[in-house]
Order: C-alpha cells, then sequence, then structure tokens
C-alpha cells in the first residue's frame, strides 16, 4: 500500500464514522466518552487542530459542524438529553483513570 492509498482509506473510514454518528444522534457524547473515551467533541477538535496544524482555516465552528452536519446548537437543543447522575458518575470515573 502507498502512502497516498494509506491517506485516502483513513479519510474515507474517517467520513464513513461522521456519517455513522450522524445518523445515530440518539447516542449521547456522554455514552461515546464512558464506553470509547471519546465522542463528537474531541473529533471536531482533533479535525481543528489538524487544520491548524497543517495552516488550513476552519473554524471552531466549521469544525463543530463538519463532524454534528448542522450547527453545533442546532444539534445540542434537536439530541442533547441531560446527563442522568448514573452517566455523570461513569464519566467522572473513567476520566480519572
Amino acid at each position: 500500500m502507498t502512502e497516498e492509498q494509506r491517506i485516502e482509506l483513513e479519510a474515507a473510514a474517517f467520513r464513513r464514522l461522521v456519517q455513522h454518528l450522524r445518523s445515530r444522534p440518539d447516542v449521547q457524547n456522554i455514552d461515546l466518552m464512558n464506553l470509547a473515551g471519546f465522542c463528537r467533541n474531541c473529533m471536531w477538535k482533533w479535525l481543528k487542530a489538524a487544520a491548524d496544524d497543517l495552516s488550513i482555516e476552519l473554524s471552531v465552528e466549521q469544525a463543530r459542524e463538519e463532524i454534528y452536519g448542522m450547527p453545533y446548537e442546532e444539534w445540542k437543543s434537536k439530541y442533547q438529553k441531560e446527563a442522568s447522575p448514573e452517566q455523570l458518575a461513569a464519566f467522572e470515573k473513567s476520566s480519572k483513570q
């Protein structure tokens, strides 16, 4: 596999992951964090950091919209639920590890 092929495959896998998460707004970010150690917010921050590293102009709002598929505030109002005490406890526990 060439370096170019590897980059193309990684980009395709990333796009598929983003599309999958967009199709599953029922999966809350806190659940992703508790189970996988990352969430949609991590992903837009990684995207923004990569843009900054490559000197590509990308605002925070643009990065968020790339991951969420809509303005972040709109996604939050449509899909984000209040975290339960159990979710918050699990998050607190996992963030100390």
